[in-house]
C-alpha cells in the first residue's frame, strides 16, 4: 500500500506566557483537575519563561527523521498549536490522500494510545474528505529504544560518585481504573502498566542491573482519585530509608525532556535528593538520539516496504489503526467518572 506523507502527532505545548492556562485548560478539560491545580502547573510553565521544550524538541527530531524517509512530514497536536485539525486541513489542500500517523508515546492505554485515535477522529471529522489516517503501532519494546535509554542509564550512572546506585524508572501515573483499563477486556487490562514494567525490565537488563524500581510522577487529577504509585520524590524518601545512596532515574515513559521531565525530576526530584544527601543523576530521553529517528523510519517501512517488525517482548503488536478506529473491541475504554460530561 503506498502512502503520500507521515503525519508527525504529539500533545502540545505553550510556546509564550500567555499560551500556558489555555493550553492548560484545552489538557484538562472534563477531566475534574482542581483550579488550584492548575494554578500550581501554571507556575511551572512561567518558571520556564511560558515556554515548553516539547514543541521544538518534536521539531528537531523531524528534521532527523526526514533524512531517513521519503515521505513528506507534517507536525499536528493535540492541545497546541500547530493543532491536528488545522495540520490535517493543510494536508489534504497538498493532495495527500494517505498518510502514516507517528504519535509520540511508546505504550498502550488511553492517554498512550488511545486518545490518539480519539484525536485523528476528530480532525478527520473537522475536514471535509480528508486523507485517510493509519496510526504506527506501540513501540515500547523496540530494540532502539531499549538501546537508546539503556545507553542514557550507564551515562548518567557515570556521573555519579563509584558507589552502588539504584536504578528507579518513571512514567507519567494515570488513574488506577484507566490503568484497569487498558487494552483488550480479554487480556486483564494494566497493559499500560505492564508494558511500562516490560520496557524497564528490558533497559535493566541490557545495562546489566539486576534490581531496580519502576514509579510513577505527574499525578494531576483530583486527591479522592487513587493513581498509579509510589511518586517518584515520595521513592526517593522510602530508598533513603533503607541506605541506598545513589540513584539513577530513567524516564522511560517519555521520549523527550518536555516539561513534566524537566520539572517533575530535574527539578523536584533532584531538589529532594539533595536535601536528603542522594546522589540523584537523571538518565537523557530519545530526544535527537540517531537511534530514535531510525526507530521512527523502521517503523514506517513496515508499512511502506513490509519490512519486519522489531520488538523484544512476548506482547502482541498492538495501537496500529486506521483513521481512528480502535484495535480492539473495547480496548482502552475512558473511564468516566460519576456524573462526568459525556
Amino acid at each position: 500500500m503506498s502512502y503520500d506523507a507521515l503525519l508527525w502527532l504529539s500533545f502540545g505545548g505553550p510556546e509564550g506566557p500567555e499560551d500556558v492556562r489555555p493550553f492548560l485548560e484545552n489538557v484538562t478539560r472534563g477531566r475534574g483537575v482542581p483550579p488550584e491545580r492548575l494554578d500550581e502547573v501554571e507556575q511551572h510553565y512561567q518558571h520556564f519563561g511560558g515556554v515548553s521544550p516539547i514543541n521544538a524538541l518534536n521539531r528537531a527530531a523531524i528534521e532527523a527523521v526526514r533524512g531517513l524517509v521519503d515521505l513528506p512530514i507534517y507536525f499536528g497536536n493535540r492541545n497546541w498549536h500547530p493543532m491536528v485539525e488545522d495540520t490535517l486541513a493543510e494536508m489534504k489542500a497538498d493532495g495527500v490522500r494517505r498518510a502514516l500517523v507517528f504519535p509520540t508515546s511508546a505504550y498502550g492505554g488511553y492517554s498512550a494510545c488511545r486518545q490518539y485515535d480519539e484525536d485523528i477522529l476528530r480532525a478527520r471529522a473537522a475536514v471535509e474528505d480528508a486523507p485517510e489516517l493509519v496510526k504506527l503501532r506501540q513501540f515500547f519494546d523496540h530494540p532502539l529504544f531499549v538501546e537508546s535509554f539503556a545507553d542514557a542509564v550507564r551515562a548518567a550512572a557515570a556521573q555519579l560518585p563509584d558507589e552502588p546506585y539504584r536504578v528507579v524508572f518513571t512514567a507519567h501515573s494515570v488513574p488506577v481504573s484507566a490503568d484497569r483499563a487498558a487494552g483488550p477486556p480479554e487480556d486483564g487490562g494494566h497493559l499500560y502498566s505492564r508494558q511500562v514494567a516490560e520496557a524497564s525490565r528490558l533497559v535493566a537488563e541490557a545495562v546489566g542491573v539486576v534490581e531496580h524500581d519502576v514509579v510513577w510522577q505527574s499525578r494531576s487529577g483530583p486527591p479522592q482519585v487513587p493513581w498509579l504509585e509510589p511518586d517518584i520524590v515520595d521513592h526517593l524518601d522510602t530508598l533513603h530509608d533503607k541506605g541506598v545512596r545513589n540513584v539513577v532515574v530513567c524516564p522511560i515513559g517519555f521520549v523527550s525532556d518536555h516539561l513534566e521531565v524537566v520539572w517533575d525530576l530535574d527539578t523536584e526530584a533532584r531538589e529532594r535528593a539533595g536535601e536528603l544527601g542522594m546522589g540523584f543523576a537523571r538518565a537523557a530521553t530519545p530526544n535527537d538520539d540517531p537511534r530514535f529517528a531510525r526507530l521512527v523510519a523502521e517503523l514506517v517501512a513496515e508499512h511502506v516496504a513490509g519490512a519486519p517488525a522489531r520488538k523484544l517482548s512476548g506482547f502482541p503488536i498492538r495501537g496500529c489503526t486506521t483513521d481512528g478506529a480502535f484495535c480492539a473491541t473495547r480496548c482502552c475504554e475512558p473511564v468516566r467518572r460519576p456524573g462526568a460530561d459525556r
